[in-house]
């Protein structure tokens, strides 16, 4: 069975991330997934783990044990977080499925905009 360490970066690759861009989406640096993919490196925190799975669309078990399958439609289940379940509408899941996918950067200026045009509202 695959270490931890391995299970990250397999998530990883499977979504084409560099180890920074996989950073930028999960809120840490660049640093802490190359200490978490190295076979004697920490595990990541509960959270980080929560983020790394839905931003790479693993399994949590998955991820966290090495049992079950490794991602969601391997196991034809649901993902862990629905975009419908905290959207009030299909433009509102689209702008959080689209958000979701912007590194943390270009979160903070999609923000910014959102101020911007609240204050001419």
């Amino acid at each position: 069975m695959p270490g931890m360490h391995e299970r990250i970066r397999r998530a990883r690759a499977s979504v084409n991330f560099s180890q920074s861009h996989l950073a930028d989406h999960i809120g840490v640096k660049r640093s802490a997934v190359a200490q978490w993919e190295r076979k004697d490196g920490p595990n990541p925190t509960l959270e980080h783990m929560s983020r790394l799975a839905l931003v790479t669309g693993v399994c949590l078990e998955w991820l966290g044990t090495g049992r079950g399958p490794a991602t969601a439609e391997a196991a034809n289940a649901a993902p862990a977080m629905l975009a419908s379940d905290y959207a009030q509408d299909d433009l509102e899941a689209e702008c959080l499925m689209a958000f979701r996918r912007l590194q943390l950067a270009q979160r903070a200026q999609v923000v910014a905009i959102m101020h911007v045009l609240l204050k001419r509202a």
